[in-house]
């Protein structure tokens, strides 16, 4: 059940388990864009990485002039139209402004250059028999409205609102999905970490090495602004955030004024969104608390969600003397899907056992014995004290938002169903074990990237590619 801490790539796609969409969907839906790249600067310097998948969808032509349909390439005799890459390419240009300085003929090029290798590991990940099932997209949409603080129906308006249909916008999370989870299982074993890297790396770190990223544990306030809101509303809006800002500088209880005030789905644990490596923060937040020291206030910071005020609660580097970081005492019920067990079958079964937890008819422990399909059964269930980045994204997610003390509803994951309990949480110094293993997550993180493009490269070498006309 446990995993290296995710990677890079986990994060930096959409992976809505992990909290955003990808920055080039997520801008032009309104939504926070989260920890993903996107966007022309990330195209042009990268044309791997960085921008959603996208199916067909009505957009307006670049320049006014409508789009012809015909056949621009063949990937493995998959067609991609004329079609798919003016819509990639009117989002981009919607979303960056950047991207409308760079020739059009070029950012056409590198965003067909982009869907070929999404096509490309899309096929393969088909031939692999990885499968992304409705009821996975389904909570990855909630996972997204959550993280973005709308409701669903706030997003389905957003995404019609952007000339998508909803089933665009649901094959457009699947074949992210698909994508995540095949780069994940490709990649991941290309990355090996030797002990003497892990040596130097912590030496760095004792030694005070400031290029080395650290990890911070955030909490924030979100005063959200509607996304119509006109300027005497954002403006009251700003007064509000600066308000609590100034209360929270003022030595009130910053956890208490998240609880009262935040409109973040966070705010119910004071708004503590955990340790973590800088990476794993929206860049805004990471910019905006460099300077600001543990225990200190910064903002309001503004969002495409709103303003944001953060209290930064611990700043550390997995190998400092003294390293903390937030644990987590969690338990879990795991029920596999198989041919005789389908995922919604598994889920039905798992929301009777919460109902019967409530209700006070059955004991956690006793159904994790009884029923779950996990190593952990024989405990009860219990994974004992945790860390972050010790699960995949989607199992993370969950217990990050829990209470000591509250369930979860089924969660999805590639290994089955999952029924989750939090039982607890505290903050514990690093182990000199704990303190190695965390450096070889953060070196992996670092890793990853180099990995992921090489594997890239070979999946779009041995794919055979057509080019038939230039886009227009």
């Amino acid at each position: 059940m446990k995993t290296p801490t995710p990677s890079a790539l986990t994060l930096a796609c959409l992976v809505a388990f992990g909290g955003a969409v990808c920055g080039a969907q997520a801008q032009g839906l309104g939504l926070r864009p989260g920890n993903a790249r996107s966007g022309i600067t990330d195209i042009m310097n990268n044309p791997q990485r960085g921008i959603a998948p996208a199916e067909p969808a009505a957009a307006a032509p670049v320049q006014g002039q409508r789009a012809a349909e015909f056949i621009v390439a063949l990937v493995n005799s998959e067609p991609i139209t004329n079609t798919e890459v003016q819509t990639r390419v009117n989002r981009i240009l919607a979303e960056n402004a950047e991207a409308r300085r760079a020739p059009i003929g070029e950012l056409a090029r590198l965003v067909l250059e982009r869907i070929i290798l999404e096509r490309a590991q899309l096929q393969l990940a088909k031939e692999n028999g990885i499968r992304v099932d409705d009821l996975t997209v389904d909570q990855a949409e909630e996972t997204v409205a959550r993280q973005n603080q709308v409701s669903r129906e706030e997003l389905r308006r957003r995404v019609a609102a952007e000339g998508m249909s909803w089933n665009e916008f649901r094959n457009d999370l699947r074949n992210q999905l698909l994508l995540t989870r095949l780069r994940e299982r490709e990649v991941n074993a290309r990355v090996r970490i030797s002990d003497v890297e892990i040596e130097q790396y912590l030496r760095d770190q004792q030694g005070g090495n400031a290029a080395v990223p650290t990890q911070i544990n955030l909490a924030q306030v979100l005063v959200a602004v509607p996304e119509n809101a006109n300027d005497a509303q954002v403006a009251a809006l700003e007064q509000k955030a600066q308000a609590i800002a100034r209360r929270a500088r003022a030595g009130e209880d910053f956890a208490a004024l998240a609880r009262d005030g935040s409109d973040a789905a966070d705010r119910a644990g004071g708004g503590a969104m955990g340790l973590r490596s800088v990476q794993r923060y929206p860049t805004l937040f990471v910019e905006a608390t460099q300077a600001t020291p543990v225990d200190g206030i910064a903002g309001p910071v503004r969002s495409s969600a709103g303003f944001h005020v953060l209290k930064v609660l611990a700043k550390t580097q997995p190998g400092a003397a003294d390293a903390a970081t937030t644990q987590t005492q969690v338990r879990h019920i795991l029920l596999r899907t198989d041919a005789q067990r389908s995922t919604a079958q598994a889920v039905a079964q798992l929301a009777e056992f919460k109902r019967r937890l409530q209700a006070g008819t059955a004991d956690f422990a006793g159904l994790a014995r009884d029923n779950s399909q996990d190593g952990s059964a024989k405990d009860g269930g219990d994974l004992g004290w945790t860390r972050p980045g010790q699960f995949v994204p989607e199992f993370e997610e969950v217990i990050t938002r829990l209470q000591p003390g509250q369930i979860s509803d089924p969660v999805v994951s590639r290994f089955g169903v999952h029924l989750i309990q939090v039982m607890g949480r505290r903050e514990a110094p690093l182990t000199p074990a704990e303190q190695r293993e965390a450096a070889r997550a953060t070196l992996r993180e670092k890793r990853m990237d180099e990995a992921y493009e090489t594997w890239a490269q070979e999946v779009r070498a041995r794919a055979y590619v057509e080019f038939r006309q230039p886009p227009v």
